[in-house]
């Protein structure tokens, strides 16, 4: 039984929604049947600063969406946090009843309630995905998909085992450029893709996620369950640092890189259709942010069993990055841009013709979040899968335990696990 189940089934709530423990699980047993005229409801699970951004970017969609749906309930741990995302979300939907939980067991067992979105810590990720797949509902589940690789494995199995829609929250996935640049790779024109790079860097004075405030109203044991926020893992002291800056302790983040690296490096895989990492190595140090437990400077080399590397660099000490660019052997692929741009290799000048392939203009998180609505609607895949965000994961992983120990990791493919070289 995975640890999801077993958390999922010691809640009263969870007894409800897992009245089929004994059996192999079908979500559709619990989800609600939709008719061509009913509305999607939503729950958001976490509504710290990305999970009531959500929430208010759905609730100014819905104004002009095609997908006919209403954000229902919100859950979290802190209770002022609670009672902010439900009187914003009340007061933008008038007429729509919205509820708060400081148990989001108690929201995903709602019958009415169709999807969540997922916005917690990464720590909590894979827990929460799963229960919320197991009581029904299909999901929208913040990067990185994990925290790390074995709960990418075992979300990906329960994923793949329902009929649940699933999508992983990059929303630079949602840029037209990346399609463009699947297609003229898969159509060959720039031969093999042998390498490519690409970055995150910014700069600050301050130190990285510090701009997260510590309220000095919080109270664990009142109006805060610091327990529950930990999950697996506490038992811990209560530290507000932790608790609002989460993402600068290596046990709760993968930092730069799974914070801010996963949004360049999943599209660009993507592009490539790019098979599993099967060896990276990474060097992280501490420049200028000594106080951060994670790294303020991270270069990784990501190798896939195509044999196809690619090189990132990620900083909060300088905000120069890399170029975003696939290199193949008859052309190269510009992404930096707006424009998908492809030039020929010098060799390959008079084979192949240079393309600037103008962009769709979207709004990137706004087309994530309605492909994922319309997606729930028509029962179908988002753009942004399990299959990729585990992908991603395994070679965030991966990197991060590289920096960590020194050594490089590989990826066995025969019992995809990962070990030290």
């Amino acid at each position: 039984m995975s640890s999801s189940r077993r958390h999922f089934l010691k809640t009263s709530a969870g007894f409800a929604a897992a009245a089929s423990a004994a059996r192999p699980m079908s979500a559709a047993s619990y989800r609600r049947i939709l008719g061509a005229n009913d509305r999607i409801h939503m729950g958001i699970i976490g509504v710290g600063g990305m999970g009531t951004g959500h929430l208010h970017a759905f609730c100014d969609l819905k104004a002009n969406s095609k997908v006919a749906y209403d954000v229902v309930a919100a859950a979290d741990v802190c209770q002022p946090k609670i009672d902010n995302a439900v009187r914003a979300a009340s007061e933008k939907q008038p007429g729509v009843e919205v509820k708060g939980y400081r148990d989001y067991t108690d929201l995903i067992t709602r019958e009415d309630i169709d999807c969540v979105l997922i916005a917690t810590p990464e720590h909590q990720h894979h827990i929460n995905a799963m229960d919320a797949i197991y009581a029904g509902k299909d999901v929208y589940l913040e990067k990185p998909m994990t925290l790390r690789t074995e709960h990418a494995f075992e979300l990906r199995k329960v994923v793949q085992e329902s009929d649940r829609v699933f999508c992983v929250g990059t929303q630079k996935m949602a840029l037209s450029k990346f399609r463009d640049a699947r297609k003229l790779i898969a159509d060959g024109e720039i031969g093999k893709p042998v390498w490519s790079q690409t970055s995150y860097c910014r700069n600050s004075t301050t130190g990285e996620w510090n701009y997260y405030g510590i309220d000095p109203n919080w109270e664990p044991g009142k109006n805060l369950d610091w327990d529950a926020w930990l999950g697996w893992m506490g038992p811990r002291e209560w530290d507000p640092k932790v608790y609002a800056r989460w993402r600068r302790y290596k046990d709760f983040s993968t930092g730069i890189v799974g914070d801010l690296l996963v949004h360049q490096m999943t599209p660009v895989m993507f592009a490539l259709d790019a098979d599993w990492p099967t060896l990276v190595t990474a060097h992280g140090f501490h420049h200028i942010d000594k106080d951060m437990e994670n790294h303020d400077q991270v270069n990784m080399s990501v190798q896939f069993a195509d044999g196809h590397t690619m090189i990132v660099a990620g900083s909060t000490c300088n905000e120069i990055g890399l170029e975003t660019m696939i290199r193949g052997h008859e052309g190269t692929l510009y992404l930096n841009g707006t424009n998908c741009v492809m030039k020929p290799e010098r060799l390959f000048v008079d084979e192949r013709e240079p393309m600037d392939i103008p962009a769709r203009q979207v709004h990137d998180h706004n087309m994530l979040r309605m492909d994922w609505m319309e997606a729930v609607s028509e029962r179908r895949e988002p753009f942004s899968s399990v299959e990729l965000g585990t992908k991603v994961v395994v070679a965030v992983d991966l990197a991060t335990r590289s920096m960590w120990d020194g050594r490089a990791w590989s990826f066995d493919l025969d019992t995809m696990t990962a070990k030290p070289v």
